[in-house]
This record gives C-alpha cells, structure tokens and sequence, in this order.
C-alpha cells in the first residue's frame, strides 16, 4: 500500500479528484467503481467542478457502484442510486447507459448479483475502484464476519452501519434497510487499481487496523494488503493512530 496523509478533507479530495481524472485522460473508457456516503461527497463536488469547467470528460466512461439497499427503488430519496444522481451523475456527461447498479428491488437477488458480476466481466473489469471505509473496516457492504463472500451478494448490515446511515433517512435508524446488495470482496480485489480514502478521527482505529494490523476477514479492508495497487489518502485526523 501507498499511503499518503493530507492536511484536511479538502486535500483528500483534490487528491483523488485529481487520480480520476489523470485515469480518464490516460484512457477516456475507464472503467469506474465508485463508492456512497459522507466521505466522497466533496470528491464529487470537485468532479463535478471539473466538468463545468472543461476538465473532465465521462462521456465514454463506464461506472460500477458498489453497493445498494434491498427494498428501495431507484427513484426513492435515500437509495444510493439517487445519492450518485445527487451529487455526480446528474451534472456529468456519464451516459446512462454506462451507469451501473446492483438493484436493491429485484425479485432475485441472487440473480441480481451474478448478473451486475457479468456487466463487470462484460465491460473489461474495473480499472480503478474508489473506495471508502466504515468505522467497523467494511469495505462496500462487506461487513466484519467469521467469513466473507467473493462476489457481488445479498448482505445483512450491523447496528453500526445502519447508524451510520441514518442521514439519508432523516436520522431514524429504524428506517434504514436491514439488509444491501454489494460487490464482494473478491470483486473489489480483480479491480485493477484501488483507491481508499477515509476522513476524521472516527475512521481512525479501522485504517490502522487496515494497514498495520493482520489479513482478517474482520477487518475486511485489511484483505486489500492482498492487492498490488492501492493508494490509501488518508487526513491528518484519520492517520492519528498509524
């Protein structure tokens, strides 16, 4: 792992703005994993001011998200698919037809998830997979287990990510979905370059134990010390333990 600590949460989005659209020059038709929650959003604010100002270009492009609740349609508030509209897609020229979600509304989950690992085999396999990190080291919705699932699968959340979650609905945990589709470890692993960024005190204790503990499928960001390229940007305030 390289590892890289920045001043602020700014820094690290410039940062990893900047990788993203160095992989699209370098190859217009990147291939994109890309991550939800509170730690991107600026990353796409600077995407987004990239575009607008001639920068960057998606139009060729394809994207992978890496995860969604079961039992939200794409069109409710505070499924993932709408956070991306939200805060990327809906300002970028990412054709639609090059977005990819598993859906959390499926009548076969399963199903669902060998079919979005086939759209990933389809366009070439990721070519750079962004990552974020849950203050429990779940990587995606691959949460701390005895065990953990290669591929895309139908997963059951921990109180504390649900916690963690409850924003998008107004606070009330009782309303976040219990369970989640999500790219497995394995899948994230075939990626072909990984970045993983994390913020604030409160990720502090999982990047150390990501980088400086053992391989453990309880720490699930951990398996990436598996993996050839990673760059891991971290602030001052979540490398305070390393």
């Amino acid at each position: 792992m390289i590892v890289r600590v920045l001043k602020d949460e700014d820094a690290v989005a410039r940062v990893v703005a900047a990788r993203v659209a160095k992989a699209l020059r370098a190859r217009p038709t990147t291939v994109l994993g890309l991550p939800t929650g509170r730690t991107p959003v600026r990353l796409y604010a600077r995407l987004r001011a990239a575009f607008a100002a001639g920068k960057i270009d998606f139009r060729r492009a394809t994207s992978f998200n890496l995860d969604e609740f079961v039992g939200l349609p794409a069109s409710h508030p505070a499924s993932y698919r709408s956070f991306m509209e939200q805060h990327l897609f809906g300002a970028v020229n990412l054709p639609a037809r090059r977005i990819n979600f598993l859906d959390g509304m499926a009548a076969d989950l399963d199903a669902e998830c060998a079919r979005f690992e086939a759209a990933i085999r389809k366009a070439g396999g990721i070519d750079l997979q962004i990552l974020g990190i849950g203050g429990n080291g779940h990587i995606g919705f691959n949460e701390p287990a005895a065990g953990l699932t290669a591929d895309s699968h139908h997963a059951r959340l921990l109180p504390g990510t649900r916690r963690s979650n409850a924003d998008l609905f107004e606070g009330r945990v009782k309303d976040v979905p219990r369970e989640a589709l999500s790219m497995g470890v394995g899948t994230i692993l075939r990626t072909r370059a990984v970045v993983l960024m994390a913020t604030g005190s409160s990720k502090a204790d999982a990047i150390r134990a990501t980088i400086r503990g053992p391989v453990t499928t309880r720490v699930p960001a951990s398996l990436l010390q598996l993996h050839g390229d990673v760059e891991v940007v971290l602030d001052e305030a979540a490398a305070s333990r390393l």
